[in-house]
């Protein structure tokens, strides 16, 4: 018989709150393997803390979204958000599944090329795009969404230079009843901004009017809002083709679309809360469908989601490096995972999982990282099992953006890992060493030597 592991008694203040609709008790089940692959022989090869990333979780979500869209309407693409994660292996399964390309500078765009995009499936947003982006872009045919006026005049310069016609969107920015509106990107609908970048456009004549782009906020928890946008875009579709006989080819609803995370101070968790798929997709397609367009000229259907997408798909493993109290009492957990890897941990209250087995007695925690920061909050409140120093956790829901706006600060970033389909475990970003970093410095002569 396998001998029981020992749990020192403890003695605590009892603290009961008003109690939740579920109760108060929580339960809890270590997660202690990720596709069948065990947790500890992860962290014992690849080391702590490792990001973790689910091949089969990512084209299944993928399958699911593309299934609750494709089945009401009768055109639909994806294109992968970059900025989302722009880890090769990710893009790349995305890509498998006939995802396009979404990007938002010239580094995005440059990977997506590099990944073997055909630039004509590129679709290029964001603000910051310069003259050497948007020839590049024109020249690969890409789908350029125009942000502003100057970016505007500035690919009619260049159309004439490289005497070519850029296929082009704008980004329309709306009121769609939530707030705050996202108006600082595009031209707006109700004050006409959207009108007079249309009508610069077509009299123009120098660039090819293919499509229209909103993006309405991020992590969204309302579909109505998207059914509102759509509406909005297609009554421009159709005003375009009523005024100059032209017929826009493509509607992109960009993305925002919530996942499965809870946001810090929602009462419910993001897995009750959080619309599905086929919530978003009922209220797009929906509209576009009851839209004034012919049936048999219905536009192309692009989405960008990126988060709804990945976040599932992807785990954190970390270790504990020690536990303490607070001058309150208040018991807290350092482990090795920090804010600068966990970027995400200011938005939302992440699942954390023991990787091993524990008893029933839990107790509010505080979960601190290891950088000396007094920001470095991974979990400002959680109900935990007593863990011990090497005892190792799973943080769920890690996929989007924490492999894209994490940053090297006081500790390197980690190996990142996908687990394939078939169970085998593959490098996909090595982790970082002191020579990867020193390597981009430059120290003067007169600053090699010192004394002390």
């Amino acid at each position: 018989m396998e001998k029981q592991r020992y749990e020192r008694p403890v003695i605590i203040k009892l603290e009961s709150n008003m109690p939740n609709k579920f109760g108060l008790r929580t339960e809890y089940k270590p997660k202690t393997h990720i596709d069948n692959v065990s947790v500890k022989d992860l962290i014992n090869e690849y080391g702590s803390p490792l990001f973790v990333i689910s091949e089969k979780t990512i084209r299944s979500t993928y399958k699911n979204a593309k299934k609750a869209f494709t089945t009401r309407y009768p055109k639909v693409q994806f294109a992968w958000s970059y900025k989302t994660n722009y880890l090769s292996a990710v893009c790349n399964v995305f890509h498998q599944e006939g995802s396009w390309a979404e990007v938002v500078s010239g580094f995005e765009y440059d990977k997506a090329i590099k990944n073997g995009v055909d630039g004509k499936k590129i679709i290029f947003n964001g603000p910051d795009k310069t003259e050497k982006d948007l020839t590049k872009a024109i020249e690969n045919d890409s789908l350029i969404h125009i942000d502003h006026l100057d970016e505007l005049y500035t690919i009619i310069e260049l159309s004439e230079k490289l005497n070519k016609k850029p296929k082009v969107a704008i980004r329309v920015n709306m009121d769609t009843g939530i707030y705050p509106m996202w108006d600082r990107f595009g031209f707006n609908y109700e004050n006409g901004q959207a009108w007079d970048a249309l009508n610069k456009i077509m009299r123009s004549k120098k660039l090819d009017l293919v499509g229209l782009h909103t993006h309405i906020g991020t992590f969204m928890l309302s579909p109505q809002a998207y059914g509102t946008a759509a509406y909005k875009l297609a009554e421009l579709a159709i005003g375009i083709q009523k005024k100059y006989d032209h017929e826009i080819k493509y509607i992109d609803m960009g993305g925002g679309f919530a996942s499965k995370n809870t946001l810090k101070g929602a009462y419910l968790p993001g897995v009750d809360t959080s619309p599905s798929f086929d919530d978003f997709s009922e209220a797009i397609t929906s509209a576009l469908i009851n839209s004034d367009f012919k049936p048999d000229k219905l536009p192309l259907l692009i989405l960008e989601t990126g988060r709804a997408l990945i976040d599932d798909a992807g785990f954190l493993l970390g270790t504990v490096i020690s536990n303490k109290r607070l001058s309150d009492g208040k018991r807290t957990t350092i482990i090795d995972v920090g804010v600068n890897i966990l970027f995400t941990s200011f938005w939302y209250d992440h699942k954390v999982t023991p990787a091993q087995p524990f008893t029933q007695y839990t107790e509010d925690t505080v979960l601190y990282g290891p950088l000396c920061m007094n920001i470095d909050v991974i979990r400002e409140n959680a109900s935990l099992p007593l863990l011990n120093k090497g005892d190792n956790i799973v943080i769920h829901q890690v996929g989007a953006y924490n492999m894209t706006q994490w940053m090297q600060f006081i500790t390197l970033r980690p190996k990142v890992v996908m687990i394939d389909m078939d169970g085998k475990t593959h490098i996909i970003r090595e982790n970082e060493s002191i020579d990867s970093i020193t390597s981009f410095e430059k120290v003067p002569e007169y600053l090699k030597k010192f004394e002390l």
